[in-house]
C-alpha cells in the first residue's frame, strides 16, 4: 500500500491478532486510498467478526468507509452480550471444536458440528444458508463473506471456550433437553421402549431415560453424570437457565 497515512488504535482484547509491532498503542498505517476500512482492519490481522465500533476522530464509521489521510482510527471490540439479529440464535462450529460442541448441546444450545474437515467454503456456505454463527479458530474462515456471522475462540481450553461463547453471546440454557451427539431433541422415554438398545446391567440398575427424536440415542444418569452434572452447575450458576431433569446417560 501506498496511499494515505492513518494512524490506528485496535482495543486491548484485539491486539493478539495483529503483528507484535503494532501492539502498543497508536501506530502508523499507509492504505492504497480506495480500500475500505474494513479491508484494512483485516490486513491488519483483526477479523471482522471481532471488531466492535469503527471511530474515525472519535465518530462512528462503517466498515465501508474509506480512509482518508490523517484519519485516527480506534478498532473497538464486539461488546458483550453480542446481539445477533434476524435469526434463532444457533451455532456451526468447525472440525476442532468436537468438545465444546457436545458441551453447548448438553446446556441445551443448538451446535450443529462437522466432525469431518468439509473444507472452509462448504462450512461458510452452511452457515448462511442455515443463518448459524460459525464458531472456529481459523482467521482465513472467518474472513469468508460468505458466513452469515461467526466468532473467533480464543482459547485452545474447552472450559474457556464454552465460558467464552456463553459471555459473548448469552444463549438460553436448557440442560438436559439435547442430544450431545448429533444435536437432535431429547424427549422422556420409557423403559420397555427402549431396553433393546440397552445392556443387561443397564436395564437392571436404571429406571429413568431419554431418547433422541433424531439418531434414537437413549440417555440414563449413568457412571459419568457427576462430572456432566459439574459442568452444568457451573454454568448456570454463572450465566443462568432452565435447570431441565431429563437424563444423561
Amino acid at each position: 500500500m501506498n496511499g494515505p497515512e492513518i494512524t490506528f488504535e485496535v482495543a486491548p482484547e484485539l491486539r493478539l491478532f495483529v503483528a507484535h509491532e503494532r501492539r502498543q498503542g497508536r501506530t502508523a498505517v499507509t492504505t492504497d486510498g480506495a480500500s475500505t476500512l474494513g479491508h484494512v482492519v483485516e490486513s491488519l490481522g483483526v477479523p471482522l467478526t471481532e471488531a466492535g465500533q469503527l471511530l474515525v476522530d472519535g465518530a462512528a464509521v462503517p466498515a465501508s468507509h474509506i480512509p482518508g489521510p490523517g484519519e485516527f482510527v480506534q478498532v473497538g471490540a464486539v461488546r458483550r452480550p453480542q446481539q445477533v439479529p434476524g435469526a434463532p440464535l444457533r451455532f456451526l462450529l468447525d472440525v476442532h471444536l468436537g468438545t465444546l460442541a457436545r458441551r453447548l448441546r448438553l446446556l441445551g444450545v443448538d451446535a450443529a458440528y462437522e466432525s469431518e474437515d468439509i473444507g472452509d467454503p462448504a462450512l461458510a456456505a452452511l452457515s448462511a444458508r442455515q443463518k448459524r454463527v460459525m464458531l472456529s479458530r481459523d482467521r482465513g474462515l472467518l474472513r469468508r463473506r460468505e458466513i452469515w456471522a461467526g466468532a473467533y475462540i480464543y482459547s485452545d481450553k474447552p472450559e474457556e471456550q464454552l465460558r467464552d461463547v456463553l459471555g459473548r453471546f448469552a444463549p438460553a440454557l436448557a440442560p438436559w433437553t439435547r442430544c450431545t451427539a448429533c444435536n437432535g431433541e431429547l424427549t422422556a422415554a420409557d423403559k420397555d421402549s427402549v431396553s433393546s438398545r440397552l445392556e443387561q446391567g443397564t436395564q437392571a440398575g436404571y429406571d429413568v431415560f431419554a431418547q433422541c427424536t433424531a439418531c434414537g440415542r437413549v440417555y440414563w444418569r449413568g457412571a459419568h453424570h457427576a462430572r456432566l452434572e459439574a459442568i452444568v452447575t457451573d454454568a448456570l450458576r454463572e450465566f443462568g437457565g432452565t435447570d431441565g431433569q431429563a437424563p444423561t446417560g
